[in-house]
């Protein structure tokens, strides 16, 4: 059986995602796709031979689609999962699943009453090589119980709409999902702390910060989301626990000796540097169609990083610690 996609969104995302379905994800074809831009719509989806639709509800509403990927602009995603869900049709959302963390929560109870997972959201950090393997080490118990967490996302520069509140909402929040995911629990407080900013910056935005969580068990983990660094796309992260570390490797790179100087690139871009990941992500997300049982992160995982990037934020404005305002997770996404 071949699952047959329909993309609403041809932005970079969209367009990335219709390419990976078509050139290297085995079982799945573009069948339908929409864009607010609709003449991009159709540019696209005539290199792909797919057809062309005026709107995301037309997407969803195609008898021919079986399931959905949603790439359009933020605020669009909760009425497309939520119509997803109504239609009964797997959806793949990138992140966000929702920009409030209200639509999140009603994406979980409509999934909740339809009795069935229906939805993945794109954290695709959960599946890079590197990520994996630090997950494994840690379940396994190879370094004890996990005491502290250091993160570092970087990125070379941003564009001046980037203001900040995105370090938590549009930076951050794969950190978010990762350490919840790496440490198998929920994180219960947020503070920031705003270092001396960088003169390479616009004058509206705090870069770098350093967010500090806490977990349920009392783990401790930093996050500095520096958006300005210069030098490229830099993603760190180290576990620190009781009878060893593990720390994420560097993607494979060639090692250039020369001239008295040993130099390795360092990616400038997230699509090169996930780019395997996504390639795994969405291979893995079509097989969870196939196979009729959702497997990747999920709606609650969404919501819960929704309340925690909201009380984040909080944090930025306030200059205190913050508690993290979850409820229990519900037996339906255990």
């Amino acid at each position: 059986m071949t699952v047959q996609v329909g993309v609403i969104g041809t932005g970079m995302i969209g367009q990335e995602h219709i390419r990976r379905l078509t050139d290297t994800v085995a079982g799945a074809r573009v069948s339908t796709v929409s864009d607010v831009d609709t003449e991009r719509a159709k540019e696209v989806a005539s290199g792909v031979d797919a057809s062309a639709v005026d709107t995301g509800q037309e997407v969803i509403d195609d008898p021919a689609v079986d399931a959905v990927l949603v790439a359009s602009w933020g605020p669009t995603h909760a009425e497309y999962v939520l119509a997803a869900i109504e239609a009964g049709k797997y959806v793949f959302c990138e992140k966000p699943l929702a920009t409030t963390a209200e639509d999140c929560r009603r994406i979980v109870d409509a999934e909740m009453a339809g009795g069935r997972r229906l939805v993945q959201v794109g954290f695709m950090r959960r599946y890079d090589t590197g990520y994996r393997a630090m997950k494994d080490a840690i379940d396994s118990g190879s370094i004890g119980a996990a005491l502290l967490m250091h993160c570092a996302h970087r990125n070379a520069t941003v564009p001046e709409a980037y203001h900040s509140e995105m370090a938590t909402h549009d930076t951050a929040i794969h950190e978010i999902d990762t350490v919840r995911w790496l440490l198998n629990e929920e994180i219960r407080s947020a503070q920031v702390l705003k270092p001396r900013t960088t003169s390479l910056r616009f004058e509206h935005l705090q870069d770098p910060q350093v967010l500090l969580f806490e977990t349920a068990s009392g783990v401790r983990v930093d996050v500095e989301v520096f958006v300005n660094c210069q030098y490229g796309y830099d993603i760190r992260c180290e576990t620190v626990g009781e009878r060893g570390t593990l720390t994420l490797p560097d993607p494979h790179q060639m090692v250039l000796r020369s001239d008295f100087q040993v130099r390795t690139h360092v990616h400038q871009h997230w699509k090169t540097r996930f780019a395997e990941a996504f390639d795994v992500e969405l291979q893995e997300w079509v097989g969870s169609v196939l196979d009729g049982e959702m497997a990747g992160p999920g709606s609650w995982d969404g919501y819960a990083a929704a309340v925690t990037a909201d009380a984040t934020v909080q944090a930025l404005h306030s200059g205190r610690v913050v508690d993290v305002p979850l409820p229990e997770r519900p037996a339906f996404y255990a």
